[in-house]
C-alpha cells in the first residue's frame, strides 16, 4: 500500500499542475507539494537523527505545514504536529513530552519566542538538538536554515528511508479544553480505513474541492485536509485562522464542494450577515462534530445552503464509532451522530467499568481499526483511556437505539452535577440557542453551596441585541424546557473563547465563573 508520501509522488508525476492546495498566500501544485517536502527532506537527513525519531513541526495552517509534514515521513521522521494556536506553555510541553529532536517552524511565530523556548528546553536537558528554520510555505525561494545555518539544496532523499504506511507516523495532541495536553500516536493505516468510510458516507469524488477549517494537527483536520486530499488527488482550502467571513469567501471563490468545520464554526457561519449573500452553489456536504451537533441550527444549515450536515463520532483517540451518511434520513442526520460502524464493534460502559451496552446508555468504548496507538509514553493517562480488557473508551456518555443509531448525551466531564441530578450541558446549550437573540452559547457548572452546582450560560448575542436571564427562562419554560435545565446565570461576552482544536475553551470559563464569584463575595 503506499505512504502518503508516495501518494504526493505520484500526483507530481502523473499530473503536476494541478492544484493540491490553496491558501490566502499561495496555490500549491502537486509538483511543488512534492519538490517542498523534498527540500526539507533533505536538509532533516543532514543531521543526526535515527530513522524514527520524532520531529515538531509548529506551523500556521497552508501549505507550508503539510509539505513539512511529508517531509518529515520521506526522512524517516515522526512528525509531532502542535498546533497554531498553542502558546507557550503547551508548545514547550509537547516538545518536552514528545522527545523530539528538532523543531520545525517560521523564526517567528505569532507572539511566541521560539529560539527562548528551545533553549529554554536544552538547558533542561530536552533532547531538542535542532531548530529547522523555514521560511513563507517552503517554495524554492523560500530559505531553509538549520541553527542559523543556510541549507543548500541537493539530490532527492533515498526511497528506502521514509515511513511505511504501518509505522507511526505522527503523534499530535488532545484538543481538549483542560488541562495540559497528551501526545496521540497514529499510524497511515487508520487514516485510511477512515478515509474508506468517509468517501463511502460523503459520496467523494475526484471532482469534490475540499475546505477544512480544523488545523491539520488535530485528528479532524488531519483527515479533511492531509489524508484524504491526498489519497483522492484533489484540492483542498485551508485558512491560516479561522473567521466566518473569510470561509464563506473561500467557498466561493474556490467553488467548495466539501466543508470541514466543528459545531461552533458553522454557527458562527450561520450568525454571519454575508451568509445570504455568497454563492454557495457548489457546497453540498458540511462534515462537523467535536463536540454535540445543535439540530436546529444543522437544519437551518441545510436550508440555507442546500449542503448536507454529515458527521462522524468519536475522538482524536479512538477515530469513529459512528456516522451519518448521505442517504440517511434527514431527521436521524440531524438528530443523531448515525450508526454504528460495525467494525469498531462498539460497547457501552458504566462508571465502573461493566458492558451495559444492553441497556442502551453509557460511556462508548471500542475496537478495531480506526484506533490510534494510545497515548505517548503516558502509562496513566493509558490506564484511563482503556479499560482492562482493552476497549478503548471516549469521554463521553451516549445512548445507542435497538436500531443501531448512536446520539451523545454529552461529556462526561461536561455534565453539571445540581443537587445529585447529571444536567447536560450539551441540552442546555440547544435550548438556549433557541432565543431568537442568542448567537452561541457554552453552559458550565457554577459552584453552589446548597445544590453543589448550578446552571451558567456563557452566550454571545446576534447584532444589536441585548439579553437578560429572565426573558432567556421565560422563552425557555414557554419551549417545554425541563426546569433543571434552566439556566441561572446568564453571562453575556463578545466572543467565547476556544481551545486549539476549535471547541469551546469551557475550562476557562468555569474558571471566570469562580472569579466573578469570588469577587462578588459569593
Amino acid at each position: 500500500m503506499r505512504s502518503l508520501a508516495d501518494e504526493i509522488d505520484a500526483h507530481a508525476r502523473s499530473r503536476p499542475d494541478a492544484i493540491a492546495c490553496h491558501s490566502d498566500a499561495e496555490t500549491m501544485h502537486w509538483s511543488a507539494y512534492a519538490r517542498r517536502s523534498d527540500r526539507l527532506a533533505r536538509a532533516l537527513l543532514a543531521l543526526d537523527l535515527a530513522r524514527g525519531e520524532r520531529v515538531a513541526v509548529l506551523l500556521p495552517d497552508g501549505p507550508g505545514v503539510h509539505a513539512a509534514w511529508i517531509g518529515v515521513e520521506k526522512a524517516g521522521l515522526v512528525t509531532v504536529g502542535i498546533g497554531p494556536r498553542a502558546g507557550a506553555l503547551e508548545v514547550a510541553h509537547l516538545l518536552r513530552r514528545s522527545g523530539a529532536r528538532a523543531l520545525v517552524s517560521h523564526a517567528a511565530h505569532r507572539d511566541l519566542d521560539l529560539a527562548a523556548i528551545v533553549a529554554a528546553l536544552r538547558g533542561e536537558g530536552a533532547p531538542l538538538a535542532h531548530h529547522v528554520v523555514v521560511e513563507g510555505e517552503m517554495s524554492e525561494r523560500d530559505a531553509i536554515r538549520v541553527d542559523g545555518i543556510l541549507v543548500q539544496d541537493g539530490p532527492p532523499p533515498p526511497r528506502e528511508r521514509r515511513l511505511r504506511p504501518d509505522e507511526v507516523f505522527l503523534l499530535n495532541s488532545t484538543s481538549g479544553t483542560t488541562g495540559l495536553p497528551k501526545c496521540v500516536v497514529h499510524d497511515q493505516l487508520r487514516w485510511f480505513a477512515f478515509h474508506e468510510l468517509a468517501v463511502e458516507a460523503g459520496r467523494f469524488t475526484t471532482d469534490d474541492v475540499f475546505c477544512s477549517l480544523i488545523p491539520a494537527p488535530f485528528g479532524f483536520g488531519v483527515w479533511t485536509s492531509h489524508v484524504t486530499p491526498a489519497r483522492l488527488g484533489v484540492p483542498t482550502v485551508v485558512l491560516p485562522r479561522f473567521s466566518a467571513e473569510a470561509t464563506l469567501d473561500a467557498i466561493e471563490r474556490h467553488r467548495v464542494t466539501v466543508l470541514a468545520a466543528v459545531s461552533t464554526q458553522f454557527v458562527m457561519l450561520l450568525e454571519s450577515p454575508d451568509l445570504d449573500r455568497r454563492d454557495l452553489s457548489s457546497l453540498r456536504a458540511l462534515f462537523t462534530g467535536g463536540e454535540a451537533v445543535p439540530a436546529s441550527r444543522a437544519l437551518d444549515f441545510e436550508k440555507r445552503t442546500g449542503a448536507a450536515v454529515l458527521q462522524f463520532y468519536g475522538s482524536n483517540e479512538t477515530g469513529a464509532l459512528s456516522r451519518t451518511a448521505l442517504g440517511d434520513p434527514q431527521e436521524k442526520r440531524l438528530t443523531t451522530a448515525g450508526r454504528i460502524l460495525p467494525s469498531m464493534h462498539v460497547r457501552l460502559f458504566d462508571e465502573d467499568g461493566r458492558d451495559v451496552t444492553a441497556s442502551g446508555r453509557g460511556q462508548p468504548g471500542c475496537k478495531g481499526p480506526l484506533l490510534s496507538r494510545g497515548y505517548h509514553e503516558d502509562p496513566a493517562a493509558n490506564a484511563e483511556l482503556y479499560t482492562p480488557d482493552g476497549w478503548m473508551l471516549t469521554g463521553d456518555i451516549a445512548e445507542i437505539d435497538a436500531e443501531g443509531w448512536l446520539r451523545v448525551v454529552g461529556r462526561r466531564a461536561d455534565f453539571i452535577i445540581r443537587g445529585g441530578k447529571n444536567v447536560s450541558a450539551a441540552a442546555v446549550e440547544e435550548a438556549v440557542c433557541t432565543h431568537p437573540d442568542v448567537a452561541l452559547a457554552a453552559a458550565v457548572a457554577m459552584p453552589d453551596p446548597i445544590f453543589g452546582e448550578r446552571v451558567c450560560v456563557y452566550a454571545t448575542l446576534r447584532p444589536g441585541r441585548t439579553l437578560a436571564l429572565a426573558p432567556l427562562v421565560a422563552h425557555l419554560r414557554a419551549h417545554g424546557v425541563s426546569p433543571e435545565t434552566l439556566p441561572e446565570r446568564l453571562v453575556v461576552v463578545g466572543e467565547l473563547p476556544r481551545a486549539s482544536g476549535g471547541k469551546l475553551a469551557k475550562q476557562l470559563l468555569r474558571e471566570d465563573i469562580r472569579r466573578r464569584l469570588a469577587e462578588e463575595g459569593a
